[in-house]
């Protein structure tokens, strides 16, 4: 019966024309990037290598599809939650606004049933996008480009990655990417359970994920102690794959918190989903 009702539930959501703003923005941003760095790529690859030049020498192609890959990922990481909660926001809210909620919770089946095939349908969704992003971000960039090292520029240090070490980091990395939207569309669907529209919902999620996001980035003393708890600050634990050696240690931490989040989230809808008064 869930597996029955989660594809119902993809069939409603792929009959939305919001399901496929996603995937029309990925692409678009994808793309734009792409053809930016084919035009322009060597010219933006010298000014951010001039400065650190002076110290190292560098041979063969910079500009490569697993360096456009990278910061496809940097830009479009941080805008996909929005995109995620789009759908997952609407899944309970949509059909109280619609008045069809009612309705559904009249089939022979629980309301965790109900509850938790809406979150498959909304995992699956996120699924798929996050599929399509690496399918346009690292194998169409990997075609256009060619391959290469990868090298990462940070504050204090170079990190080069020989070609041949990147596209199990790239696909680990969009795995907890996965796992992070993951969390957002948990809590999107938490949200969704308290409100009879689906405005509410995703402008709360987005809302709390900046609020956390600045707190997270506010080099206040005061927040030192609470920066750990942040989902915020583990929902960017991707990056750590691009480390040598690799963070095992903070990856397991994030993996962890990140898993502990989506289920206090899925407890808490199902408790209040289970007692909600469906009015009409």
């Amino acid at each position: 019966m869930l597996l029955k009702l989660t594809w119902l539930e993809l069939i409603k959501i792929s009959r939305k024309p919001r399901s496929y703003i996603g995937f029309a923005v990925v692409t678009l941003i994808v793309i734009i990037i792409q053809f930016a760095m084919y035009v322009d790529g060597q010219s933006y690859i010298d000014f951010i290598s001039s400065s650190i030049e002076q110290n190292f020498l560098f041979s063969g192609k910079i500009l490569n599809g697993n360096l456009v890959c990278f910061m496809i990922l940097q830009t479009l990481i941080i805008q996909i939650p929005l995109l995620i909660a789009l759908v997952t926001g609407d899944l309970i809210s949509g059909e109280a606004a619609l008045g069809t909620l009612r309705l559904v919770l009249t089939k022979p089946v629980t309301r965790g049933t109900v509850l938790f095939a809406k979150f498959l349908s909304g995992s699956i969704y996120t699924l798929l996008m996050l599929i399509w992003l690496g399918i346009l971000a690292l194998f169409l960039s990997l075609l256009i480009f060619g391959n290469g090292d990868l090298i990462v520029l940070k504050t204090d240090e170079v990190i080069i990655l020989q070609d041949g070490d990147v596209v199990w980091r790239f696909l680990t990395a969009l795995s907890l990417a996965f796992l992070a939207l993951l969390l957002v569309a948990s809590l999107s669907l938490l949200l969704s359970c308290f409100a009879d529209n689906s405005i509410g919902p995703i402008v709360s999620t987005m809302g709390i994920i900046i609020l956390f996001t600045i707190i997270g980035t506010l080099e206040v003393p005061v927040f030192d102690h609470v920066k750990p708890f942040l989902f915020t600050t583990h929902m960017l634990v991707w990056r750590n794959l691009f480390e040598d050696p690799l963070p095992l240690g903070q990856i397991f931490l994030s993996i962890m918190v990140l898993m502990g989040h989506i289920v206090m989230f899925l407890l808490a809808a199902w408790i209040y989903f289970n007692k909600k008064d469906i009015l009409v």
